[in-house]
């Protein structure tokens, strides 16, 4: 059996860090909670983890600077930013200081998972250049993709939707996780693209075969396996 994630949760609003834990660990994480900057930068420091979630406004040190520190000391762990600052200012600030994902308060549970997850796949894994699930094949070199020894006509946005959608396949995304990483537009941006590519991608991908790979959790996101859940 493998070893549960490693989280550090780094949060001073008590009441908010108990709900986390508790939800983070019935998803089967191994989580660690310090109360402030300080003692989350020493928590960092003293102990291996496998992804961080930290507030940004702390007492004693803030979530920006306590990162900006690690990073200078070569630590190299994935960082969550939780934020009630969402102005793009305040994004770059914390993606400048090292951080590699930014979620602005309030925010649901599933996409903090999800986002969460994520960052701890993209840490575990060199990038592969052929990438398959059941009977569909995507070769990022040859930017070629088949099902069942059929080609798929992607466009190029297509294509780095469902690159995208494969190295996270079996997790949830959300439709903020696909504007920012495939189409790398504010997370806040009122716009239909990501359900109109979802579909126009559905329909190349899905129809025709037996086993439809991708599937819409409503009010959640998207997720692309072989059975529906």
């Amino acid at each position: 059996m493998d070893a549960p994630l490693r989280l550090l949760l780094v949060e001073d609003d008590l009441k908010a860090a108990d709900l986390l834990v508790e939800r983070f660990r019935a998803q089967g994480l191994d989580v660690t909670h310090a109360a402030d900057g300080e003692l989350g930068l020493a928590a960092a420091q003293d102990t291996s983890f496998d992804v961080m979630v930290v507030d940004r406004m702390m007492p004693k040190l803030n979530g920006v600077e306590m990162v900006r520190q690690l990073r200078a000391q070569g630590q190299e762990t994935p960082v969550l930013f939780l934020s009630g600052l969402g102005d793009v200012e305040d994004r770059v600030d914390g993606f400048a200081a090292g951080g590699d994902d930014y979620l602005v308060k309030p925010y649901a549970f599933a996409e903090l998972q999800a986002r969460v997850l994520a960052l701890t796949k993209r840490q575990a894994q060199t990038p592969e250049t052929i990438l398959q699930l059941a009977d569909l094949t995507l070769d990022v070199v040859a930017r070629r993709a088949t099902r069942a020894d059929t080609v798929l006509e992607l466009n190029p946005r297509e294509f780095t939707l469902l690159e995208y959608l494969l190295r996270q396949k079996n997790q949830t995304v959300t439709r903020t996780m696909l504007l920012e990483n495939v189409w790398n537009y504010a997370a806040d941006m009122q716009t239909n693209v990501v359900d109109v590519h979802i579909s126009r991608l559905r329909a190349k991908l899905d129809k025709g075969f037996e086993t439809p790979l991708l599937h819409t959790l409503r009010g959640q996101g998207f997720v692309l396996k072989e059975a529906a859940s």
